[in-house]
């Protein structure tokens, strides 16, 4: 086992695994961080979305061994010092039913917004078509995803 270092949620961490063990099982099992979830363990239901270098991607298909020197961020950073205009918007509109897939569908957001800040449906739709939720709230997540955009336009909230 080697050591890795990187930084997730703003904080240097260092972990004893093995360099092809992949960061969703880094997280959530060495480094107790619970926010992405496991769905499918191969990068399609983006239930374990977070961000690296603040891009959306997959921690489950991500070897620990190549995040050296890079930034990781979880939801849990994301609202680390109050809630992101996404997560008030998705409060807002009610989007969670069972929650599962929100910390992914919320992380896939903000990454949206990040470089579209006027999105349309169909911005939103081809952006967020990577995140399955099994409660079907699409409808409420596109919502939210325009909620944000106004607040962040606005200059409510911290940004993330």
């Amino acid at each position: 086992m080697l050591a890795h270092q990187f930084i997730l949620n703003g904080q240097t961490v260092t972990v004893e695994t093995p360099a092809d063990l992949p960061l969703l099982w880094v997280l959530r099992d060495v480094l107790g961080v619970r926010g992405p979830k496991y769905g499918c363990g191969v990068g399609v239901c983006g239930a374990c979305t977070s961000h690296l270098d603040g891009e959306a991607f997959r921690p489950c298909i991500h070897p620990v061994g190549s995040l050296s020197g890079h930034e990781v961020m979880t939801i849990e950073g994301l609202g680390a010092q109050g809630l992101h205009p996404v997560q008030q918007a998705w409060i807002e509109e009610d989007v969670a039913q069972c929650g599962f897939c929100q910390p992914g569908q919320i992380m896939a957001a903000v990454a949206l917004l990040r470089k579209n800040a006027h999105p349309t449906d169909a911005d939103i739709d081809a952006a967020m078509s990577e995140n399955v939720c099994r409660c079907g709230t699409y409808v409420r997540i596109r919502a939210a995803i325009k909620r944000a955009a106004l607040l962040l336009r606005s200059g409510a909230g911290i940004g993330g």
